[in-house]
């Protein structure tokens, strides 16, 4: 009976209560309000003020080539030119034809004008006139056409076909590129997309020329970009030196800007999305316990993101380590 009144007080001072988990560690901060669009930079690439692709209007080979990439033209400018064999053996043919047409009507014309040829005749006479000047027309075009001469004035950007490849009608050939101004594209968050204006001063570096530059007119976009929500916008820069080229990186900064509110600006890793898409974010109490604390976002600024709606000034939330934690879990800052 000793024996097992011992067990028993044993067994019953060995039952604990379930155990508690221990408090994650994660890094928090807090949440703090700032200016979501005051001293933004952009980044710019360089673009062609226009960009002409030229082709030739027949099929043949390509024979000789002129100009190569970079190189400066001027309008009607000799480009290319095919292989015109055939093309000259159907022109001397047509030529021959025409003057021989030309011979008969000229002997014809004074029976004619005695009376003696039929006007049926003359009239045939004729027709076979203007047919022959209508082939020689006509043959002299597709001879012309195997010289490709330059629309515009311009560079050179693309040389797309070399000597000896044969070519189709509309195959463009070499790109001209009219760089006597340029535009700077920049893509703009939807947000701060209403801040800038047609006749916003820009102000735009490019390292490659280590200058800097005045920006003129602004093309506004009118479709934003379903992955990004930017919009682009292209900025008119002059170019008389031709030292800007078409794919440089530019620095781009607006004055003038409305300055943004203060808004509460959070991690942009710190939010998450659930399931149905939903935003939230890890949010921590005064008992050290974390909670999802759904939000609306806004902007998009380098690392960082503005909350429109969930959050208030003052409030920590988890920064890292939340992949760790689940609804009411524990924590222990390691800020």
């Amino acid at each position: 009976m000793s024996l097992l009144t011992m067990l028993l007080v044993c067994s019953c001072g060995g039952e604990k209560g379930p155990q508690e988990k221990a408090p994650v560690s994660v890094k928090t901060e807090m949440v703090q309000t700032a200016s979501a669009t005051g001293g933004q930079t952009y980044v710019g690439i360089v673009e062609e003020r226009e960009a002409t692709a030229v082709s030739f209007t027949t099929l043949g080979v390509v024979q000789r080539m002129w100009v190569s990439e970079g190189q400066a033209v001027s309008k009607d400018q000799l480009i290319a030119e095919l292989d015109d064999t055939q093309a000259r053996n159907m022109f001397n043919a047509a030529e021959a034809t025409k003057s021989q047409a030309e011979d008969a009507l000229t002997r014809y014309r004074q029976l004619h004008d005695s009376g003696s040829l039929p006007e049926v005749q003359w009239v045939d006479i004729q027709s076979k006139v203007a047919q022959a000047e209508s082939q020689w027309e006509m043959a002299k075009k597709n001879l012309d056409d195997c010289s490709l001469k330059a629309p515009v004035a311009g560079i050179i950007g693309r040389k797309m076909v070399n000597v000896g490849e044969s070519v189709a009608p509309s195959q463009p050939l070499v790109t001209i590129l009219d760089i006597s101004s340029v535009k700077v594209k920049v893509s703009v968050p939807e947000a701060e997309i209403s801040g800038i204006r047609i006749d916003t001063p820009s102000f735009i570096r490019v390292e490659a020329t280590g200058r800097s530059y005045n920006g003129g007119r602004i093309e506004k976009g009118v479709q934003a970009d379903a992955l990004t929500h930017t919009y682009d916008i292209r900025i008119q820069v002059p170019n008389n030196g031709r030292e800007l080229l078409p794919g440089m990186v530019a620095s781009v900064s607006f004055s003038g800007q409305e300055a943004g509110s203060a808004q509460l600006m959070v991690p942009l890793a710190s939010v998450q999305r659930k399931a149905d898409g939903t935003l939230f974010v890890w949010t921590v109490d005064t008992n050290d316990t974390a909670h999802r604390t759904e939000v609306t976002i806004g902007q998009v600024i380098r690392n960082r993101v503005a909350v429109s709606t969930g959050l208030s000034a003052g409030q920590r939330i988890v920064t890292e380590g939340w992949q760790k934690l689940s609804e009411g879990s524990k924590i222990a800052n390691t800020q």
